[in-house]
């Protein structure tokens, strides 16, 4: 019987609720506490916005890549940011095929591909095909896609109850980054 614990599993992390990224850097935390080589690579957020969770994941030794061009809903020049998510997922098949890291979290990649900024056949190939079999792959983000979900290994969708914004309060450094 071939043993699925050593297989590299494909984890989504999706829905309207908080938590989907400090769940994958939970497990990166947990992997490097085991010694296992982790990659984080953001495909939204912004190199000038800092994060704790960054912070302290280079001190753990945890490899991280901001490469986003930050809030792009806020963007004025979408095909620049389309053409950044394009760059950003080569990055990612190179350090999946470098077989330098047993995990690697793909934070709001499941937006990027809601939004068809990434051709879902070729993430999906990459997934399949081209990752290391015994690699962890974690995707963040909301509405991830029916067919990246049916791909994965494991899918929980984080659902709001209810969220201190709503509120009027503001994000605060060690909850929200």
């Amino acid at each position: 019987m071939h043993d699925q614990t050593r297989k590299g599993r494909i984890v989504v992390l999706t829905g309207p609720g908080k938590g989907k990224s400090s769940s994958a850097f939970g497990m990166a935390l947990r992997a490097a506490g085991w010694d296992k080589r982790v990659c984080v690579i953001q495909f939204l957020k912004s190199a000038n916005r800092k994060s704790g969770e960054e912070q302290a994941a280079r001190r753990l030794g945890i490899e991280w890549h901001t490469l986003g061009d930050g809030f792009t809903w806020d963007s004025p020049d979408l095909e620049r940011d389309k053409a950044t998510s394009r760059r950003i997922w080569q990055f990612c098949r190179e350090k999946m095929a470098s077989g330098a890291h047993d995990m690697m979290i793909l934070d709001e990649i499941n937006a990027v591909l809601a939004w068809g900024w990434l051709e879902m056949a070729a993430v999906l190939h990459g997934l399949l095909q081209e990752k290391p079999a015994t690699m962890h792959i974690i995707l963040t983000g909301r509405d991830a896609p029916h067919a990246l979900q049916e791909v994965a290994d494991t899918v929980t969708e984080m659902v709001e109850v209810k969220h201190a914004f709503h509120q009027g309060v503001r994000a605060s450094k060690g909850i929200e980054f």
